[in-house]
């Protein structure tokens, strides 16, 4: 029973944190250390519950998604004007995908292994988060979706791929690319959801196909399914709170917490309280 409870906080872990600048990879082997002394959730269970959290962004956009499908697909057949902004923003988050996808691939034993080093995701949180703060405070906020160009939408998938190392947040890395780039808050933050779709579920459903028939897993599969309803119908909820709080506030809030999580982590870390691997 314990292996249920687990898998619920993590699951509500997950979803709070997935949106957020604040890194739900890190959160959640930090959480997962804490309810499981010197185990590691493991980053295929992290991969997992985290088709619950995209499947939220799917249905929360799922008028977008089914509109720039729907005329990327007329254009590649020339039943649509190619010049639509959102037939470019179909092909700008398919560019986008590839950095992920074939880092992820090259680096995988790196990802599941050396990377999740607590002392790692430490050191992600504080760096990244003060480069978050520095890229909110320089950018221009003048630039939205259709402004993107082929380069940019590139520069949005290297910055995605970062995420493969705990710590540093998939949503943080686009959005601070974003930034730095003159992109408006809403704009960053709902290009990084959109973005994020495709890296994600790929993610989730390969980590489903290479657990497919181990008992190898920290977690089961039992408990792995709760977590991942859980983040889907909690994340739905932090979306929207999400993209109404980045129309009129800052990422500061996050910034700080993000270095006072790295700091507390480091002391833990240097007193014995959390093993780092």
């Amino acid at each position: 029973m314990y292996d249920w409870l687990v898998a619920a906080v993590l699951g509500i872990v997950q979803a709070l944190t997935e949106f957020l600048p604040i890194s739900s990879s890190a959160h959640v082997r930090i959480v997962g250390e804490f309810m499981l002394p010197g185990q590691d959730p493991g980053a295929f269970f992290t991969a997992i519950i985290q088709i619950g959290t995209e499947a939220a962004v799917v249905v929360y956009f799922w008028r977008d998604i089914v509109s720039i499908i729907s005329k990327w697909c007329k254009a590649l057949v020339g039943k649509h004007d190619r010049k639509d902004p959102e037939v470019r923003l179909g092909w700008l988050i398919i560019v986008g995908s590839i950095p992920i996808v074939i880092l992820g691939l090259l680096f995988q034993d790196a990802i599941e292994g050396a990377l999740r080093s607590l002392w790692i995701t430490a050191t992600m949180l504080i760096v990244f988060g003060l480069i978050i703060g520095l890229a909110d405070w320089v950018g221009k906020r003048e630039r939205t979706l259709e402004d993107m160009s082929w380069g940019q939408g590139i520069a949005y998938g290297f910055a995605q791929a970062l995420a493969l190392i705990p710590g540093v947040s998939r949503s943080g890395g686009t959005i601070m690319a974003g930034r730095f780039m003159g992109f408006d808050r809403p704009a960053a933050a709902r290009y990084s959801f959109l973005l994020a779709i495709p890296a994600v579920l790929g993610s989730g459903f390969y980590s489903v196909f290479q657990t497919l028939g181990t008992t190898d897993m920290v977690i089961g599969w039992g408990p792995t399914i709760l977590a991942t309803i859980i983040a889907f119908g909690l994340g739905l909820l932090v979306i929207h709170w999400f993209l109404g709080y980045v129309k009129t506030k800052s990422f500061a809030i996050f910034v700080w917490y993000r270095v006072a999580l790295g700091i507390v982590l480091y002391i833990l870390l240097g007193t014995g309280v959390l093993a780092a691997t």
